[in-house]
């Protein structure tokens, strides 16, 4: 089944866990695709992505991103993309990827996004002022907030099936024109 979807949210809604979880229950061939890694492989140069100044950069790393994503669909894998991908950046998509695309915000109220952030054990982003300024941009998705799911109080379970349930039945399916930045 030859699909992506893109699961995103600020730092600490919980992408990364259920995005493998939910790559893991498929029984068909599937594709778990994070986006920090595509970050991590500028070796020079390389401009922390939540920076006004990183926006060519991340251009250009949301391009790859969406390249690969394409290429493995077009190998017949359901890819899901792990990864902060704002709705400036579905445009970029959409003009990649020629197979049906979903879109799902995790989204949790801010305390609890500067908790679970703040508190792994890597080395990932914990300075709580980009936390609050990428938990803003995800807090008024417009013609998008039907993709939004409330992660603050929900198990991993209950959001892996939030997740499932919104696929199968296209709530999650991005269709329109989002602009860029």
């Amino acid at each position: 089944m030859a699909e992506v979807l893109i699961v995103t949210g600020p730092p600490g809604a919980g992408k990364s866990t259920i995005a493998d979880a939910l790559v893991r229950t498929f029984s068909s061939p599937a594709v778990y695709l994070p986006a920090d890694a595509f970050w991590h492989f500028i070796k020079q140069g390389r401009i922390a992505p939540y920076l006004p100044e990183a926006h060519a950069q991340n251009q250009v790393v949301i391009e790859a991103l969406a390249s690969t994503a394409c290429c493995f669909a077009s190998g017949g894998y359901f890819v899901v993309v792990d990864g902060i991908v704002g709705p400036w950046f579905l445009g970029r998509f959409r003009r990649i990827v020629d197979v049906p695309l979903h879109y799902v915000v995790l989204r949790p109220d801010l305390a609890t996004a500067l908790a679970r952030a703040q508190g792994r054990a890597d080395c990932s982003l914990k300075d709580a002022k980009p936390i609050v300024n990428l938990h803003k941009q995800f807090a008024e998705l417009g013609d998008l907030e039907n993709h939004a799911i409330d992660t603050t109080t929900q198990s991993v379970a209950v959001t892996l099936e939030a997740v499932r349930a919104g696929i199968g039945s296209g709530a999650f399916r991005f269709s329109g024109q989002v602009g860029t930045r």
